[in-house]
This record gives structure tokens, C-alpha cells and sequence, in this order.
């Protein structure tokens, strides 16, 4: 046999690099492939034993369903309940009862504006003064603070939120309603009484009291919720402003408390669901008067502290009755405030993506 014999054979029996790379990796005689990795892993030992996992998906996706429904079966449930057991009341007043100031248990007259008024008036005073404070805070911490001084003072602050109430109470009772009426009240209506919001007697316990509480309390929940969001924002959003030569305040207000708004608001939402349930400090500063007054200096009440004061002491299913409506009503506005809060989200991004300002 000739050498040109030779090659032809071999090149028709020999196959093509391209003929290898089509059919793939090389097939036992039974047709099954080759076992590349003798000792398969863990993981591909037990997805090949455990079989279909159609079953155990289905059981997760319901499972979790019904998780999320919970909480539309809790709220369900508690509306239900409170207009059941508020249903004498309903019946006699209708809505008059959250529109009427009177309340009366001897003579059966009742209505729940000022609690309503109370609770609204203390809460906004006490965003009023913790708002500022509290994204003031935020800022030092995320932005300016040394150090070593920054986790002293965060566990400080975040220390204010396991306080709980009624020590709050009992400090506001025996420090802060004295230095109100000594020092705080008399300068607020000197320079400030042309607007009516401070005037009157001086006792010391009232809104501007129940205020200032809250305030103290809903401060760590809102300054830091602030410090997470604000943490949150990338570096770069820092950077790219100062290298557009923008001074530390410039940075900070367009940098980061542009991007931060929505997480800040949020914040101050929760810190207002906070101010507006609050009970027993509340209850020992406000004065619990029932009436419709201008002066953040006269004793008013709350929803929350109404219910506290005197649902022990209801003598009949009527005035029974009137305070679990009074309870319906702090439900209903606390719905109605969550969403006034989720329309001023929507004011303040208008949905329009975050962005820095140059």
C-alpha cells in the first residue's frame, strides 16, 4: 500500500475538528454520557433525590398568601368589633358624635370633637418640635460627628425609645410641667401671645405640655429611621456634588436630604402613628378637659387618654358605648392621617425618579 493510499484512508475514518466540536462530549456505547465528575456535589445529590418540588411551591405560594392576608383579616377584625360594640351609640348620635363638642355621662350627652381636637392639636405640636430636631440630629450623626463621639451618641438616642411611658409621665409630672410654668410659658406669651396660641393661665399641664412629651418621645424613632435612610445614600452622590464645588450644606441639602426625602417622611409618618396612640403620658400632662380651646396653655384631652381615664369608671352601656366609638374614631383617624401622609409623598416625588440637583 502506497503512502497515498495511506492518508486517504486515514483522513476518511479520521474526524474533523469541527465534526468533534458539533457532536458534543464523547457518549458511552449505551448512548448515556460520559461522567465527567465521578462525585457529583451535595447540592445536585439532593435536588436528584428529593424528585418534583411542584407540590412544596404551591404549599409556600399559598402559605405566604395567606401571611399577607393576615393583616387585612386583623384590620377587618378590629373595625368589626369596634363598630359592634359601638353600635347603641351610632345609633343615637350618628356621625353627630365626632362632630359634637359636648360630653356629659350624667345627662347622656356625647360627642367625641374635643378628643379629636386634642389629639390632632398635641400630635402637631409635638412634630413641630421633633421634626427639626430630629433630622438635625440624623445630619450630625451621618455627616458631621466625630468618631468616636458617634456611637455613644446614637445608643443615647435610640436609648430614648425603650423608656417606657408612664416613667415619661412621672418625669413630666415632677421636671418638666415646673420648668414649663416657670421659665417657658411666661416668655411664650410675652413675645408670643399677639397669636393667641399662648394665653391664658399658666398652670403648666395642658397641650403645649402633652406636646413636648410627645416630642421627646417620637425623637429617637424619627431621628433614626433618618440616620438609616440617610446612611443609605450612595457616597457618590456626596462626591459628585462637592466635585462640583459645592460647599458642606450644599452637599448635604442636595447630595443627600434630596435623595433621603422619601425615607424621611416615612419617618416622621411613623413617628406621628406613635404621637397619636401615646396613652399614659399623655394622660398625666394634657389635663383631661374636655373642651375646644385656642391657648396651648389649657388643659385638653385626648382620644387615647378618654379611653384610659374612664372606661373603667362607664356605669352604663351608653357611655360604654360612646367610649369604644371614641375608639373607632382614633381608628378612623389614623387611617385618614396614613393616607394624607401617602398623598404628601406623592406631592413631594410628584413620581418622578430621585435625583441629584446641579
Amino acid at each position: 500500500m502506497d503512502s497515498n493510499t495511506q492518508q486517504i484512508r486515514t483522513r476518511s475514518f479520521a474526524p474533523s475538528l469541527s465534526q468533534t466540536a458539533i457532536a458534543g462530549p464523547s457518549t458511552s456505547r449505551s448512548g448515556s454520557p460520559a461522567a465527567e465528575d465521578p462525585s457529583p456535589s451535595p447540592v445536585r445529590s439532593f435536588l436528584h433525590a428529593r424528585g418534583s418540588s411542584a407540590g412544596s411551591d404551591r404549599a409556600f405560594r399559598w402559605l405566604m398568601v395567606a401571611c399577607a392576608l393576615t393583616i387585612f383579616a386583623i384590620v377587618a377584625l378590629i373595625a368589626t368589633e369596634l363598630v359592634m360594640r359601638s353600635e347603641m351609640s351610632i345609633k343615637k348620635f350618628g356621625f353627630g358624635f365626632f362632630v359634637h363638642s359636648g360630653w356629659d355621662p350624667v345627662t347622656g350627652d356625647y360627642g367625641a370633637l374635643p378628643f379629636i381636637y386634642g389629639t390632632l392639636l398635641s400630635s402637631l405640636v409635638a412634630l413641630a418640635i421633633a421634626v427639626p430636631l430630629s433630622v438635625g440630629l440624623a445630619i450630625f450623626l451621618t455627616e458631621m460627628c466625630p468618631g468616636p463621639l458617634r456611637s455613644p451618641l446614637a445608643f443615647l438616642t435610640e436609648l430614648l425609645a425603650a423608656i417606657p411611658s408612664v416613667v415619661y409621665g412621672l418625669w413630666a409630672v415632677f421636671v418638666l410641667v415646673p420648668i414649663l410654668r416657670a421659665h417657658v410659658n411666661p416668655v411664650l406669651g410675652a413675645t408670643l401671645g399677639w397669636t393667641t396660641l399662648f394665653t391664658g393661665p399658666n398652670y403648666g399641664i395642658g397641650m403645649l405640655a402633652a406636646g413636648v412629651i410627645l416630642a421627646i418621645m417620637i425623637l429617637p424613632i424619627i431621628s433614626s429611621l433618618t440616620r438609616e435612610v440617610m446612611s443609605a445614600v450612595p457616597y457618590a452622590q456626596r462626591e459628585a456634588v462637592l466635585a462640583l464645588g459645592a460647599t458642606r450644606w450644599e452637599m448635604i441639602r442636595m447630595g443627600v436630604l434630596r435623595n433621603a426625602r422619601i425615607g424621611i417622611v416615612g419617618s416622621v409618618i411613623l413617628g406621628l402613628g406613635r404621637a397619636l396612640g401615646e396613652t399614659m403620658a399623655v394622660t398625666m400632662v394634657i389635663g383631661n378637659r374636655p373642651e375646644i380651646v385656642r391657648s396651648l396653655f389649657a388643659p385638653g384631652y385626648s382620644m387615647a387618654s378618654v379611653i384610659a381615664n374612664e372606661f373603667s369608671e362607664a356605669s352604663d352601656d351608653l357611655y360604654l358605648s360612646a367610649l369604644v366609638e371614641i375608639g373607632l374614631a382614633l381608628f378612623l383617624v389614623t387611617i385618614v392621617v396614613n393616607a394624607l401622609a401617602r398623598l404628601l409623598v406623592w406631592a413631594v416625588t410628584r413620581g418622578a425618579p430621585v435625583r441629584v440637583a446641579a
